[in-house]
């Protein structure tokens, strides 16, 4: 009896097994590396922001809490059915600088791309209601909509994904329609995806990269509760959050050479310390004080040559503290405050979190 016909079947059988799980491990893989449709879909941008929401809200189920609509947003979902907070699963963000930022278009426009479940025809109808203009471009209708003095367009590019832009001209949207007919998957994206989506950490649920600080930019430097940061508009940035338990971000520069890069994590290290002050100088220690000393002993700032790191952490609950906490109290530090300037050579305290 030949035993040797039904062995090498057997042998060809997991050859076969083994070869296609090697394929589907390979895709995987690049899938893993490669950037998310929605971003690659994205034009030519300044910095790019990008969210995978279902993923947050699967970890935070923050579609649970209470929204407060305006009317016309209420209109909005009462029109097309389309509740973001449930039905958003992806939403990626081109960040362009206007080159009169006092101009009627204001300092930056944005271009956009929506992924989730969306009803199409109920949409289509809304935006052919309340649009002032409609072109036809690629197969697709793209609709003008006033919106905050400027005009938005949108398009739908498929059953689960919606394009806008509110550049004042029709180039952005049409480059997203032009990727998207060259088909996402073999679409690289923008020349600053290229660039700098290798540097985001693996399984960042949300991320940024580029001149990020763009909308917070006061006197040609970055802004953030009314403070200066010792970081100019131009500054490259690749920031990014992961959720594993607690929300973790990362925030890093790209500074021209060593010496900027000292020099922002100095200077850093001093607004840390500052806060710690603020935070120890707080008469009662509410839920929302609590949770910001947390995150701000979390802090570490890092120079690696050219680049200074910040990290931090913070729970779901202490996020929920802060949030009601913003809701509830203005900002802690005075409106304008300038940092001081960290003379070269100075070595402030550390901001680590063992630094208590």
């Amino acid at each position: 009896m030949n035993r040797a016909g039904p062995k090498r079947r057997t042998h060809r059988t997991l050859i076969i097994v083994a070869g296609v799980l090697a394929v589907i491990l390979i895709a995987l893989v690049l899938r893993g590396k490669a950037p998310p449709e929605a971003a690659r879909l994205l034009p030519e941008s300044d910095a790019i922001l990008f969210l995978q929401v279902k993923t947050l809200r699967a970890a935070t189920h923050f579609d649970a809490s209470p929204v407060q609509r305006s009317a016309d947003y209420q209109k909005f979902i009462d029109a097309t059915g389309i509740v973001p907070e449930r039905d958003l699963d992806a939403a990626a963000f081109a960040l362009h600088r206007m080159a009169d930022p006092h101009g009627p278009n204001g300092p930056v426009a944005y271009s956009e791309v929506f992924v989730g479940r969306f009803d199409g025809v109920r949409l289509a109808k809304y935006l052919a209601a309340i649009s002032t203009a409609r072109e036809t471009y690629a197969g697709h209708d793209v609709y003008t909509v006033p919106s905050e003095g400027r005009q938005l367009r949108i398009a739908q590019l498929g059953y689960d994904t919606i394009a806008a832009s509110n550049m004042p001209t029709s180039e952005q949207i049409h480059s997203m329609l032009d990727r998207h007919r060259a088909s996402a998957l073999g679409t690289p994206g923008s020349s600053l995806l290229a660039a700098r989506f290798s540097e985001v950490p693996l399984l960042s649920q949300a991320w940024a990269i580029g001149h990020i600080g763009l909308p917070f930019v006061e006197n040609g430097h970055i802004a953030v509760l009314g403070m200066e940061l010792p970081l100019n508009e131009d500054t490259d940035l690749v920031a990014s959050v992961r959720y594993s338990g607690s929300l973790h971000l990362r925030v890093e520069e790209i500074a021209p050479n060593e010496t900027d890069a000292k020099h922002t994590i100095d200077t850093m290290t001093m607004l840390v310390g500052l806060l710690r002050g603020i935070e120890d100088a707080q008469p009662t220690q509410t839920a929302g004080a609590t949770a910001m000393r947390k995150v701000v002993d979390s802090m570490t700032l890092e120079q690696h040559k050219d680049r200074a790191i910040l990290t931090a952490a913070a729970s779901t609950d202490e996020i929920r503290a802060l949030a009601a906490a913003a809701k509830a109290t203005p900002s802690p530090l005075p409106p304008n405050a300038e940092l001081p300037d960290v003379a070269p050579g100075a070595t402030p305290e550390p901001a680590t979190a063992s630094n208590k």
